[in-house]
């Protein structure tokens, strides 16, 4: 018994831990079984004594069965792709909860038959947006977007402005993703003017619908001209626009930003956008517009393949008739607030201070306007260190300094930020 490597527990052994055992009921047996013999290695190499190896298989025990590990957003990026864009409310997480179980996703209780997929999502859907007749949803943006080209456009021509192939991020582009349906694109105008004349020359029997894109990430200035929704709802082909966003109806923030009322309301038949952008939703392409066009996008061989499940209709529904979500709050947070509780936490904090800075809404929305923030100012070398934090906390660099930004903060995490910032500093 002189080599140590004889003492490591077996596996059955150390299963059959109390601790362990409650953790295959949370975990499952698999990742248990795995975490255990990371442990067993670890003592069979003499990194750690054998006699402690089910403690260090414990502490090595992650918090779900999922390797996603929740973030603290410090970045002042109110939809950050790279943290999963909009963070849901503690409604829309309960609604998720609760939905995860067997569900009435598709049954209506009443009468005992099937009844219409989402329809509680699709109602409140409605009611935020009075000037749309109908409303579907989909899985994301960019299938809102195909699920018109397969619809409308098989085999036609998309007349499509040149200042609008947008790239909507990791490579992913507008002109290509259409393309891949069989449409062909037609584009018009340059890349920093397009006039109404553009789209008149361009439309003919092959048009299948004239699209316009927000701009997503980029702001165009100087010598500019567009055209207006007004303007396209004239030329008599189905006017498709995509607002990008999420925004539902006009925000006195965001004067500049499309919303789907007031896009609706100036003529165009079909309008998508996205539900975890500004909406503060669930990943969740929406379809808002005339009804019988509603209609024939639902009835698409298509739609079955982009539908979305009966979590995201919890958690869109939730949403869309529960309180503000943390996107909406981080929108109007006040900013002597946030300068009040950047103060606080640098008070406590070594190395730390409070300063002003600049928010932006992030995700392709309103790329052009600034919000002003508050936020705790550390040296640089920080910003690695809570990224490895428990939970990782995620700020900016800037000027050489690392700034934890707390518009994008809930004020109920500031513990959990200081105490971050501590563990690194100790």
């Amino acid at each position: 018994m002189s080599d140590p490597r004889r003492r490591v527990p077996r596996t059955d052994v150390l299963l059959a831990d109390p601790r362990l055992v409650e953790a295959q009921r949370v975990l499952g047996r698999a990742l248990v079984k795995s975490v255990i013999a990371d442990a067993q290695q670890r003592a069979r190499a003499g990194e750690i004594e054998p006699e402690f190896v089910a403690e260090h298989a414990v502490a090595a025990l992650p918090p779900t069965a999922s390797s996603l590990r929740p973030v603290i957003n410090a970045t002042g990026v109110l939809v950050h792709t790279n943290l999963g864009r909009a963070p849901l409310s503690r409604a829309a997480v309960d609604a998720v909860v609760a939905a995860a179980g067997t569900t009435d996703v598709e049954l209506d209780l009443a009468t005992g038959r099937r009844g219409r997929r989402g329809r509680g999502a699709l109602a409140a859907l409605a009611r935020a947006v009075p000037t749309a007749e109908g409303v579907h949803v989909v899985n994301n943006n960019a299938a809102a977007l195909l699920l018109a080209a397969l619809t409308l456009a098989p085999g036609k021509e998309i007349v499509l402005s040149r200042g609008e192939l947008v790239e909507i991020g990791d490579g992913f582009r507008i002109p290509e993703l259409l393309a891949s349906t069989g449409s062909r694109l037609r584009e018009v105008g340059t890349t920093n003017r397009t006039s109404l004349r553009d789209y008149v020359e361009a439309i003919g029997p092959q048009t299948g619908f004239v699209l316009k894109v927000h701009p997503s990430n980029f702001h165009v200035t100087g010598f500019t001209s567009a055209v207006g929704v007004a303007e396209l709802a004239k030329l008599g082909v189905p006017l498709v626009v995509d607002i990008g966003s999420g925004l539902l109806a006009p925000h006195p923030l965001l004067p500049d930003e499309p919303d789907a009322t007031s896009t609706l309301r100036d003529g165009a038949d079909l309008v998508t956008a996205s539900g975890d952008k500004l909406l503060g939703g669930p990943q969740a392409g929406l379809l808002l517009g005339d009804a019988e066009l509603i209609e024939r996008l639902r009835r698409h061989p298509a739609a079955r393949a982009l539908r979305v499940d009966k979590l995201t209709l919890a958690a869109l529904e939730a949403t869309l008739t529960g309180p503000p979500p943390p996107v909406a709050e981080a929108l109007v947070a006040d900013v002597a607030e946030l300068r009040a509780r950047a103060e606080s936490l640098a008070a406590e904090l070594p190395d730390a201070e409070a300063v002003d800075c600049v928010a932006a809404i992030g995700g392709g929305g309103a790329p052009d306007v600034e919000l002003p923030s508050a936020a705790v100012s550390l040296p640089e070398s920080y910003a690695a260190a809570l990224r490895a934090a428990s939970p990782p906390v995620v700020g900016r660099i800037e000027a050489g300094r690392c700034l934890l930004d707390l518009r994008t903060v809930a004020p109920e995490d500031d513990a959990l930020l200081a105490s971050a910032v501590l563990a690194c500093s100790s």
